[in-house]
């Protein structure tokens, strides 16, 4: 068994300047994936992901972006163990978490129809696709920042 004994604050490599067509390439997509999909849905998919992936810069910058644009602290408390706290979200949003939490972590047997059902129940054959999209672009994003060991509490875009 190995151990890394790196501390995390070391950063290893800051993509928007070593791979600036690979960031730009990225940020495109994120556009993509925001384009026409409700900005408070995809904060929380943005947290949940980086929570499931450890993420503490990414973590950090979606609380942060999502107190910004008025959700609530109870309700940013609550995302982790959303759901043993149904109460605090919509049947929409517990459809978006758990398939956020699906797609998230694969694994061999891919998303379940029932999960799938439970979120197609809430969009249409577009929103489905932006809602993977959402969900496929923060993985994308922690996979960045936990490899290269991003800082939490910097931001890379100035906020």
């Amino acid at each position: 068994m190995t151990t890394d004994t790196h501390p995390v604050s070391t950063q290893r490599l800051t993509v928007p300047t070593t791979n600036p067509k690979v960031y730009k390439a990225l940020v495109a997509l994120q556009m993509a994936a925001a384009a026409d999909f409700d900005a408070e849905l995809a904060e929380l998919i943005k947290i949940r992901a980086s929570q499931i992936n450890g993420c503490a810069y990414c973590l950090h910058m979606h609380v942060s972006d999502a107190s910004a644009m008025g959700i609530s602290d109870r309700k940013l408390h609550m995302i982790a163990v959303w759901r043993e706290a149904p109460n605090f979200f919509s049947e929409r949003e517990q459809a978006v978490l758990e398939f956020t939490e699906a797609v998230t972590r694969l694994g061999e047997h891919g998303v379940g129809d029932d999960v799938y059902a439970r979120a197609a129940a809430h969009f249409d054959e577009f929103g489905m696709g932006q809602l993977l999209a959402n969900v496929i672009m923060i993985n994308a994003w922690n996979r960045v920042a936990v490899t290269s060991r991003y800082p939490a509490g910097d931001d890379e875009r100035g906020q």
